[in-house]
């Protein structure tokens, strides 16, 4: 039999694993994937476990190497951590550095410069290393995506209080975190942990990259600071034409940091032999617990059943009707899509005895001290979080009671988090994490049906005993209904109630945040609101729960006492006024 081999390799961004076969001379990877961050020091142990358990379970031998695990005692802790999630196994355990540097140079001599959301710089020359940098977020990490940030943040502020200046890179931050002022990205950095910070290093360098000269500036000094870092371990390992390998997210994702770099390096260590490390750190991981040299064989990911099963969702058909879209006039193509829209209201009508059933399921998991989470990715993801979020302010509800989770967290709802979907492990978690329990209800919301993120979190949930509802908009879908978990296959997801909303194609192909988003969000709103309206929070259909936060919605209060009393608009806000503005009381009395 094959030796199953499984690389992991863990830091403030994301956990990437690996597993491998070993076939003779080679390894063979069989799977792969990223779950949520695994810093050793930043992360308690049960996270730790959390997340090893959704790795694979059935291995020989396992390498894991995390951000943190720097120490003889932190290797011994996770070994012991491993031990518990893996008992048959051989186990090696250690720091990123050495799975990058397994990665990048195997059993040869050189340098490899990471920089990601934290930063360091290892050297080998046989069996000596040298390190710089890599002391962690708050005292070193110069030149990661982390530090960048910090520095970018702190270059806004200082250039408003010093001269005023809103600079056009600050609008850019405040408009990928959805924030609308100074105060509140103060406020917002004072919680946000680092890989929140870090997830801004896409907008630090589009700015550079569009000419403003300042935060260039910052990339520039965080370039030449691992250059500095990388021309001493030369020096301390006598190399005097380094093989120097760049490992990370900002070297891979933006070249402009990649030339920076290297254009400094140069002036210093011209013979140093620059280059991208191909091989990602979880096959360096996997390569060190395989004790092997031998080379590794990539295998098409994903595999072509996956794209086939894709491709033949009904939302990714294309529109015979909207074939010619470029060339539509601005009222031709108005009318198509208004045209288009027929689709959407016969879906709902389709979809009328799941919806009623939707509302049952829901209204007695809350009535018994339950909760609703919606879950989805991208637009699925966000029209889930938008309808959670409105709950409160319109119900009075207790933000806890509907919850929406988006793959890529809070990020993604402002920005695009890419392969945030593609984990059922991760979904999972997402589940593990919120603290589901049985007397929950869980809506799995995926136009394809097929989002793993998505598969993985309604899957947990069901294995919890809570009730699950998967809402789609490809009728194709292969659905289990109202069996236990060991009947689905990888192929179907196992729900009690599944809800078709057959929109047909897009307009634009495969754009499901056109009808297939309209559709779900009506769903969404018929679902929740039928719970709420259920739960006695409704008068009539006035609102009697509602937070009167603002003059708007103490206006609606007066307007709903002056209804419901048959009085006068300044009796009604006399009678709110004499209850503190709180509406519900004033109703009850009535």
């Amino acid at each position: 039999m094959r030796e199953r081999v499984l690389g992991v390799e863990g830091g403030g961004t994301k956990t990437a694993w690996a597993l491998v076969e070993r076939d003779g001379s080679e390894l063979l990877i069989v799977g792969q994937g990223k779950l949520p961050p695994s810093n050793f020091r930043l992360e308690t142990p049960e996270h730790l476990r959390r997340i090893f358990r959704e790795l694979p379970s059935q291995i020989d031998r396992a390498g894991v190497f995390l951000a943190g695990c720097g120490t003889a005692e932190d290797r011994q802790s996770l070994s012991r951590l491993c031990a518990e999630i893996w008992p048959n196994a051989r186990i090696v355990t250690g720091s990123d550095r050495e799975s990058g540097l397994a990665a990048a140079l195997e059993q040869s001599d050189g340098i490899v410069v990471s920089a990601g959301s934290g930063s360091s710089v290892t050297g080998r020359r046989g069996d000596r290393i040298e390190r710089a940098g890599g002391w962690g977020h708050i005292l070193g990490d110069t030149g990661g995506g982390y530090s960048l940030v910090i520095h970018a943040l702190r270059l806004i502020l200082r250039e408003y209080d010093l001269h005023r200046e809103e600079m056009q890179f600050a609008a850019k931050i405040l408009h990928a975190l959805s924030l609308n002022n100074f105060d509140e990205l103060v406020r917002w950095a004072q919680t946000a942990d680092k890989m929140e910070i870090a997830m801004l290093a896409p907008v630090v360098f589009e700015s550079a990259a569009g000419g403003d000269a300042r935060v260039m500036e910052i990339i520039e000094s965080g370039a030449q600071v691992l250059s500095e870092y990388t021309e001493t371990v030369a020096a301390r390992l006598h190399l005097l034409a380094p093989k120097v390998m760049l490992l990370g997210g900002l070297f891979h994702r933006d070249s402009i940091y990649t030339h920076a770099f290297r254009r400094r390096l140069k002036k210093n260590l011209p013979d140093a032999r620059v280059a991208t490390v191909e091989r990602p750190p979880e096959l360096g991981a996997a390569w060190l617990a395989a004790e092997m040299s031998d080379r590794v064989v990539f295998q098409p990911k994903p595999p072509q059943k996956e794209i086939q099963n894709l491709a033949a969702a009904l939302t990714e058909q294309r529109n015979p009707r909207s074939e010619n879209l470029e060339k539509l006039s601005s009222r031709a193509l108005v009318e198509l899509f208004v045209e288009e829209e027929k689709f959407v209201q016969d879906a709902l009508h389709g979809a009328v005895v799941g919806l009623s059933r939707a509302i049952e399921i829901v209204t007695e998991s809350l009535r018994n001290g339950g909760r609703l989470f919606y879950v989805g990715a991208g637009s699925s993801g966000r029209i889930g979080v938008l309808d959670a979020s409105e709950i409160p302010p319109t119900f009075g509800a207790s933000p806890d009671l509907v919850q929406g989770i988006i793959a890529g967290g809070a990020t993604a709802l402002h920005r695009s988090v890419e392969g945030a979907e593609d984990e059922e492990g991760a979904g999972a978690l997402a589940i593990d994490q919120r603290g589901a329990k049985a007397v929950d209800v869980v809506v799995g919301i995926t136009a394809s049906g097929r989002t793993p993120f998505v598969v993985g979190a309604v899957a947990r949930a069901k294995s919890l005993g809570a009730k699950t509802i998967l809402l789609t908009c490809n009728p194709v879908v292969a659905v289990v209904v109202d069996r236990g978990p060991a009947s689905a296959t990888p192929a179907t997801v196992d729900v009690d109630l599944a809800i078709n909303l057959a929109v047909g194609p897009e307009i634009l192909t495969g754009s499901t945040r056109l009808k297939a988003g309209t559709a779900t969000k009506a769903a969404l709103n018929i679902i929740s609101t039928g719970a709420m309206v259920a739960l006695g929070k409704v008068r009539g259909n006035l609102m009697i729960d509602l937070h009167t936060t603002s003059a708007k919605l103490r206006d609606r209060a007066v307007r709903v006492v002056a209804q419901l009393a048959q009085c006068d608009y300044d009796s009604a806000r006399n009678l709110l006024e004499a209850n503190a503005w709180n509406l519900r009381s004033v109703v009850d009395k009535l």
